[in-house]
């Protein structure tokens, strides 16, 4: 198989990625890569989770065309991460938003789509749509300079999808924001893998991770260490819980005794729980219920990412 036939029907394919920095004098400085191999189907959301240095940045840079690697094969979306084409079908929300303090979020976008050769016609619509869908449409002609952190990565987020992209490569996507701001960001990635779009993310938040992957890959040193689905990688083979709506405690005494005897091992018995993330943003809607507030809303996509 050619290097053009590498990965033709994945997203992402990388084969044997290695990276190594050099030094001033071109000595070999850092190890970033060591012959990494990872395939990212199109239409799902992919993880990349490592400890600091462990090579996430590194791979991500080589996916969008910034660094070289010293050996090894990428292809994305079919193409070279050199090839400028194939950028044009990219989103990125690097981890830093380093917005321009001084512009407005509807001139950010117009910035980004001039970049992308879009019209004015185009332009105005997608930035409208993505003004709504991010919750700043009130503050659209604000200057950003005047913006919290999460406002500020709310039209990061924007500007990633003005070009409507195929694939979206998302670091640290909920980054300093709030519970409510991270639930609206967890839901439009699922919305965006069920409009077709791929996600390509890397997160230290692992819940955030759980809630939105398909598959996950963990990487260390610049090595795959672990990969696949993640109902698959966190499931105990040896064990299986039941839960049975309506029971007190004590109700269940007599069916784990049962299961005791059947089995001949401790049997243990706790409580459903939900999660921290899902009770808070009870709270907060309850709260808003009372205050006639709107803290809490339903996320959608700009219309035109879903077409």
């Amino acid at each position: 198989m050619g290097q053009d036939d590498i990965g033709k029907d994945a997203a992402i394919s990388i084969r044997g990625l290695a990276k190594t920095y050099l030094d001033f004098w071109r000595r070999p400085r850092t190890q970033a890569l060591r012959g990494l191999d990872l395939s990212v189907s199109r239409g799902e959301v992919f993880g990349l989770l490592g400890p600091n240095g462990s090579g996430k940045s590194t791979t991500i840079k080589i996916v969008l065309g910034l660094v070289r690697p010293t050996s090894g094969s990428v292809r994305v979306l079919s193409h070279s991460p050199d090839d400028v084409a194939v950028k044009r079908r990219i989103g990125y929300l690097p981890e830093v938003s380093n917005l321009h303090r001084f512009l407005t979020p509807r001139e950010t976008l117009r910035y980004y789509a001039g970049l992308f050769g879009l019209d004015g016609a185009t332009t105005r619509e997608r930035s409208a749509q993505l003004l709504e869908m991010v919750g700043l449409s009130k503050v659209a002609d604000m200057e950003i300079s005047q913006f919290s952190k999460g406002m500020a990565r709310r039209v990061g987020f924007a500007q990633a999808l003005i070009n409507d992209p195929e694939l979206l490569i998302l670091d640290e996507p909920t980054s300093g924001l709030d519970p409510i701001a991270s639930r609206d960001v967890k839901d439009w990635i699922r919305a965006l893998s069920s409009a077709g779009k791929t996600v390509f993310m890397t997160s230290h938040l692992l819940a955030d991770v759980e809630d939105v992957c398909d598959r996950v890959a963990i990487i260390s040193d610049g090595l795959l260490r672990a990969e696949g689905r993640i109902d698959e990688l966190l499931s105990r083979p040896d064990a299986i819980r039941f839960t049975v709506p309506g029971l007190r405690r004590g109700d269940e005494t007599p069916a784990k005794a049962a299961l005791e005897k059947a089995t001949g091992k401790a049997v243990s018995v706790d409580s459903p729980r939900i999660d921290l993330e899902t009770f808070f943003l009870d709270v907060v809607r309850e709260s808003d219920a009372e205050e006639g507030g709107g803290r809490v809303r339903t996320a959608s996509l700009a219309p035109f990412l879903g077409k």
